[in-house]
C-alpha cells in the first residue's frame, strides 16, 4: 500500500469517527440553536470575544450597541469612546481600534457597512477576504462564514482544539490554525455548526483544560487521551 493509500484510508477512518462523535454528542447535548445575525454584527461580536468569556463579550457588545446606534457611528467615533464602551471584554485598547479599523476596511472595500456578498462566494474566497482585514484570523472568519452565511467553515477555538486533539481527530502537533482545514475535511456534511457548538459544550462541561472529568465522560472508548494517560 502506498503512502497516498494510507493517507486516504486514515482520512476515511477519521471521517467515520467524526460522524460517530457528532451523533453521540447530539445524544448527550441535543441539537444546539443559535440566532443568526448580519455579518458585520457577528464580526464585531467575535472580535470582542477574543481572549475573554461569553459573558464579558455580551456585556461589552450590549454597551457598544447602547452607546452607538449604528456601526457607522462606531466607525467614526473617537477611539476613546469605543474603548470605554467595550472595556468589560478586556484588552479594550486593542479591540476598540481593531473594530474601528475593520469597519473602515469594510466601508472602503464595499462602499457600505455590509458584507452579505460573502454569502455568494465560495468559502475559500470568503475566508481570504475576511482574513485580509487586520486582526481577523481563521477562527473569526470561520465563525462569520458559518453562522451568518451557512458556509462549510469550522471555527477552532481553544475548546475545539483541545477536545478534538484528545479525541484524536487532529494530531498532537497540529496547531489551532492548521486544525481549521483538517476538521473541515472531516466534519459531517451540513452539520458544522451543531458539531462545533457541541464540542465546545463538551469542553466546558467535561473535557476541561485542567482536571478533565474523564471518569464521567461518555466518549472514553473513542478518546486517545483517556486511553493513553488516564485508563490504568
Amino acid at each position: 500500500m502506498t503512502s497516498q493509500d494510507n493517507n486516504e484510508t486514515n482520512t476515511r477512518m477519521l471521517r467515520r469517527k467524526a460522524r460517530t462523535l457528532h451523533n453521540r454528542l447530539i445524544k448527550l447535548y441535543g441539537i444546539p440553536r443559535w440566532t443568526k445575525t448580519d455579518g458585520v454584527s457577528e464580526l464585531v461580536s467575535t472580535i470582542l470575544s477574543q481572549n475573554t468569556n461569553d459573558g464579558n463579550r455580551d456585556i461589552a457588545y450590549t454597551r457598544l450597541r447602547a452607546r452607538f446606534a449604528t456601526w457607522g457611528q462606531v466607525r467614526d467615533a473617537p477611539a476613546e469612546a469605543v474603548i470605554d464602551a467595550i472595556r468589560p471584554a478586556g484588552l479594550a485598547n486593542q479591540k476598540g481600534p481593531r473594530i474601528q479599523a475593520a469597519l473602515r476596511h469594510i466601508t472602503t472595500e464595499r462602499g457600505a457597512l455590509d458584507i452579505d456578498f460573502l454569502g455568494d462566494l465560495p468559502v475559500e474566497q470568503g475566508r481570504e477576504w475576511l482574513t485580509s482585514i487586520h486582526g481577523v484570523g481563521p477562527k473569526t472568519a470561520a465563525i462569520v462564514l458559518l453562522f451568518c452565511y451557512d458556509k462549510a467553515a469550522f471555527p477552532v477555538d481553544t475548546h475545539v482544539h483541545r477536545v478534538t486533539g484528545r479525541l484524536g481527530l487532529i494530531g498532537p502537533k497540529v496547531t489551532a490554525e492548521q486544525a481549521h482545514a483538517i476538521l473541515e475535511g472531516l466534519c459531517p456534511d451540513e452539520q458544522y455548526g451543531v458539531f462545533h457548538l457541541n464540542i465546545i459544550r463538551h469542553g466546558r462541561e467535561i473535557c476541561h483544560a485542567r482536571s478533565p472529568e474523564c471518569e464521567r465522560c461518555p466518549l472514553q472508548d473513542m478518546c486517545l487521551y483517556y486511553q493513553k494517560l488516564v485508563r490504568p
